[in-house]
């Protein structure tokens, strides 16, 4: 509810790693792992904003955001076949209108 994310190993009750206030204090609503490149994961905040965090490039920040414009977001999902090779990766987004709309993530982020 504050924007916190933790990585968790699953033997440890201690995180491996911790980032507070990740979303400048908006609570996140989804957090998905990429299908096609492990170290790779995004959420989703309750401002509609899309964070992408690459641990290979910055384990500290994002390396990238995006905000929504039209609609607010509620949930996300990815999409992907992580045994193709061809970086195709893509972001189902739930709006409260109840419309979705498919986004297509960068190749850099997408290949294994």
């Amino acid at each position: 509810s504050d924007g916190s994310i933790r990585l968790h190993q699953m033997t440890s009750e201690y995180p491996l790693m911790q980032w507070n206030d990740s979303t400048n204090g908006q609570p996140i609503l989804a957090l998905q792992w990429a299908l096609t490149r492990p170290a790779v994961f995004f959420v989703l905040d309750a401002s509609s904003n899309i964070y992408i965090w690459d641990l290979l490039e910055n384990d500290l920040l994002p390396v990238a955001k995006q905000t929504i414009q039209l609609g607010n977001v509620v949930t996300m999902a990815l999409l992907g076949e992580p045994e193709k090779t061809n970086g195709l990766l893509g972001i189902v987004l739930a709006k409260d209108s109840g419309q979705i709309d498919i986004q297509y993530v960068k190749k850099k982020w997408a290949l294994p």
